[in-house]
């Protein structure tokens, strides 16, 4: 039995039957089965349906937002511009992935050579609860188009929204099987990876999560694609536009409770400037409305878990234990944890070293360019980072030395359908979104004629 419990007021919302691996195994079956007319369905009949899947989420948006901040705790605000988002992405998948898998010409000594793109099957998701609809919509969208057809495996709090993508596809049209929820606890992946009808599994997650998925996965030859968080530093050097600065920042760190990979968790700030810095971004902080996630001006709610919470908390203390100092905030009341700011950060404290998963950050001071990009680098994470300056050119000049799998410059780092979203070390490997990312599950075929 999965159960979904409300995590600002602990009240208990929805509860699902688990699958026997009998019914497993039949929902795998249907996914087969429509694959291999959905395979032959043209771009014409594919873009239709992801248009219609696009209206479904934005004729509806307020009640799938209104699930995922039950669920998980996201405010509403927040959630509404998830669903928005993920319409986006069918927007963009559906007029795009025609153009973005047509045949590539080579020329060679043949009289033609190309590549030509085919999908391959049933595609195995294994999704988090941080953003419940848009990391599903992120896969769901591009390999759809591409042929495709999805099965979901979800974060077992955040079910119903779970069933309610499953219902988004069948309401916009999509066939019986395209796309299919499944209930399942975690030691059931296994099997589902082992069926010889998944040709391929996608996980977004943790370390310890996607080595398992990977290592099964290898075991059966099937291609994967893995993105398991990070701990993105915000680099300000000193000619850094600071009201500009903080006000990103400030976004980056704090925007969903600070539950996500990509958010901003290290900030590395130029000694200059980091008196005053420090000064304007805690009155920054303080400005955010904290209360009730179903409150349309809340920014600040509550975490996912109190087992998350606790597990920020410990980082804090442990830092502070260090020699840290918490400058704002650093208290927790059940799965509330208030936005919180340590000073006097270095890089062997928890706060810096570890990924920290909340609303807490700690400023680490830097003299140079060498130095920022040194501590910037000081991580086993490789899945972004931010810069912020004035000079363009020291921008450019610095962009190659950032182990990261994406540079923002003045922004915060963020998914985009039109860019590939992946990391390097241990954030994973392969690209979702983009033209890239469409084309991480279909076989490149290689055609020769003499």
């Amino acid at each position: 039995m999965k159960e979904s419990i409300n995590p600002y007021n602990g009240d208990k919302l929805f509860n699902f039957n688990e699958l026997t691996y009998n019914e497993l195994e039949g929902k795998v079956k249907v996914a087969h089965e429509c694959y291999l007319d959905w395979k032959e369905t043209s771009y014409e009949e594919r873009t239709k349906l992801m248009y219609k899947a696009a209206e479904e989420l934005r004729n509806d948006k307020r009640k799938y937002g209104e699930i995922i901040t039950k669920e998980m705790g996201k405010p509403i605000s927040q959630a509404i511009a998830e669903v928005e988002k993920c319409a986006w992405a069918c927007e963009y998948y559906a007029e795009n992935a025609e153009n973005q898998l047509q045949d590539e010409i080579i020329e060679t000594d043949a009289e033609t050579s190309y590549v030509h793109y085919q999908p391959l099957g049933v595609i195995l998701a294994v999704m988090p609860w941080n953003y419940p609809f848009w990391q599903v919509f992120r896969f769901a969208a591009p390999n759809l188009m591409a042929g495709n057809v999805g099965i979901l495996k979800h974060a077992s709090n955040v079910m119903k929204s779970a069933e309610m993508i499953q219902e988004v596809f069948e309401n916009a049209g999509f066939p019986k099987g395209c796309f299919q929820n499944l209930i399942l606890s975690s030691d059931k992946i296994k099997s589902v990876i082992e069926n010889d009808l998944v040709k391929a599994v996608t996980l977004t997650g943790s370390k310890p999560a996607g080595s398992s998925v990977a290592s099964i996965a290898g075991e059966q030859i099937k291609k994967t694609v893995l993105e398991l968080g990070g701990s993105n530093a915000l680099v300000v050097f000193d000619d850094a536009n600071l009201d500009e600065t903080i006000e990103t920042c400030a976004t980056a760190r704090f925007q969903n409770v600070g539950q996500s990979c990509i958010a901003g968790k290290r900030l590395l700030v130029h000694k200059s400037i980091a008196e005053q810095f420090t000064k304007l971004f805690i009155e920054r902080v303080k400005r955010f409305k904290v209360g009730d996630p179903m409150e349309e001006d809340t920014y600040i709610g509550v975490m996912a878990r109190e087992d998350l919470a606790k597990d920020l908390e410990k980082q804090v203390s442990d830092s502070v234990e260090m020699g840290a100092k918490v400058v704002l905030g650093g208290n927790r009341k059940g799965t509330y944890f208030e936005p919180t700011i340590l000073s006097g950060v270095t890089a062997d404290m928890p706060i810096f070293n570890e990924e920290t998963f909340g609303p807490a950050i700690g400023i680490t001071v830097f003299d140079s360019d060498d130095e920022a990009v040194e501590l910037s680098n000081n991580s086993v994470f490789g899945l972004g980072v931010s810069i912020f300056t004035s000079d363009r050119n020291r921008a450019k000049n610095l962009i190659p030395k950032f182990n990261e799998g994406a540079v923002f410059v003045n922004e915060l780092v963020k998914s985009d359908p039109r860019l590939p979203f992946g990391g390097i070390g241990i954030s994973g490997y392969g690209r979702e979104l983009s033209s890239h990312g469409i084309k991480e599950f279909v076989n490149k075929k290689t055609v020769y004629i003499k």
